[in-house]
C-alpha cells in the first residue's frame, strides 16, 4: 500500500492551519478539531490536490490521517480497491 501519511498530514495542516508537530497519524481527527463537515472539507481538499475524485461513501472512513491516507492510496490506486471516476 503505498504510504501517504505525509502528504495527508501536509493537506491537513495546510487546510486547517494547524502545526504540523501536533499532527499524529493515529490521532481522532476530532482531537484535531475537524468535524463531519471538517472531513468534507478535508475530503474536498485531497481531490483539488490529488486531481481525483474520492466517493462520499469513504469519508465514514476518515477518522485519522492514517485512515484518510489509505482512502487516498485507494483513490489514487496505490493501495486496493479505487473509487477513481
Amino acid at each position: 500500500m503505498g504510504d501517504h501519511r505525509a502528504e495527508v498530514t501536509k493537506v491537513v495542516c495546510d487546510t486547517f492551519r494547524l502545526d504540523p508537530a501536533l499532527v499524529e497519524p493515529d490521532a481522532p481527527l476530532e482531537e484535531l478539531g475537524i468535524d463531519s463537515k471538517g472531513r468534507i472539507k478535508l475530503l474536498a481538499a485531497l481531490e483539488i490536490y490529488y486531481g481525483v475524485t474520492i466517493d462520499l461513501d469513504r469519508l465514514d472512513r476518515f477518522t485519522d490521517v492514517g485512515s484518510v491516507a489509505a482512502v487516498l492510496a485507494e483513490a489514487l490506486g496505490t493501495g486496493g480497491p479505487t473509487e477513481r471516476r
